[in-house]
């Protein structure tokens, strides 16, 4: 499935449980802004690789392979890989990957379904 998305940062919804989506991401590079989830929390599997999250006034902390995070709403987050990184994510199906905040990864709930 992963060869299927072609960039970076770039989610995809590859199924659904209940009121969830369950998305692969490709993470390489640091262009995830700062941002969160006033109302949902979200899980990070890693599928393949590192990644480091980072977490508003905490100290940051690398995620590996088989590593799973639960990030809980309203906690402002960034996540970055130097190396590329291959990452499940389970979030409400109202989620917006990177929160509030838009830039040139941002992508809709629409196009994540159309890859």
């Amino acid at each position: 499935m992963f060869n299927e998305i072609n960039h970076s940062f770039s989610p995809k919804i590859i199924g659904e449980v209940n009121d969830v989506y369950v998305k692969i991401v490709k993470i390489k590079g640091d262009k995830v802004p700062w941002h969160k989830h006033e109302n949902e929390d979200e899980l990070f599997y890693i599928i393949e690789g590192s990644l480091l999250f980072e977490i508003e006034n905490q100290d940051s902390f690398t995620m590996n392979t088989g590593d799973l995070f639960i990030i809980k709403k309203g906690i402002k987050h960034r996540v970055s890989s130097n190396k590329l990184c291959k990452v499940m994510l389970i979030e409400n199906k109202t989620t917006l990957h990177t929160g509030s905040v838009e830039t040139e990864i941002t992508k809709t709930i629409k196009n994540q379904k159309q890859q």
